[in-house]
């Protein structure tokens, strides 16, 4: 079983995450900020896809604190690790900066996607 740390950082902004192979599944934690947390998780498992059975995609469930938004990383992430890995994943994801403009938060999303890139490398053939 593996377990590797990822980070992704520009300017101000490092996002961390933490992945843990557990058989077939995986489990990654990913925050950053200046208050890390667990504001959501999301888990995902594969499936064929629903347009095309010959293609691989992913159903997914999340959990979301109350007051966090972190819902719609821990989808995105969940789901694409899921197909495109055909294991089950769970995500929890944390990530938090006071007063963060619209711009900010688009490098922070830009980070996260970093982050599910250098997960997907490790584990490409």
């Amino acid at each position: 079983m593996r377990r590797f740390k990822v980070e992704s950082s520009k300017g101000r902004f490092r996002i961390h995450g933490y992945v843990q192979e557990i058989g077939k599944d995986l489990l990654v934690s990913i925050w950053g900020g200046s208050r890390p947390h667990i504001g959501a998780v999301g888990i995902a498992l594969p499936r064929p896809s629903l347009k095309d059975p010959r293609k691989r995609s992913a159903t997914s469930s999340n959990f979301t604190f109350l007051g966090h938004k972190e819902d719609t990383l821990v989808k995105e992430i969940s789901e694409a690790l899921a197909s495109r890995l055909e294991r089950n994943v769970v995500v929890t994801a944390g990530i938090h900066w006071d007063g963060i403009s619209s711009k900010e938060i688009r490098i922070v999303e830009g980070l996260t996607r970093k982050i599910l890139g250098q997960v997907l490398k490790r584990f490409s053939p």
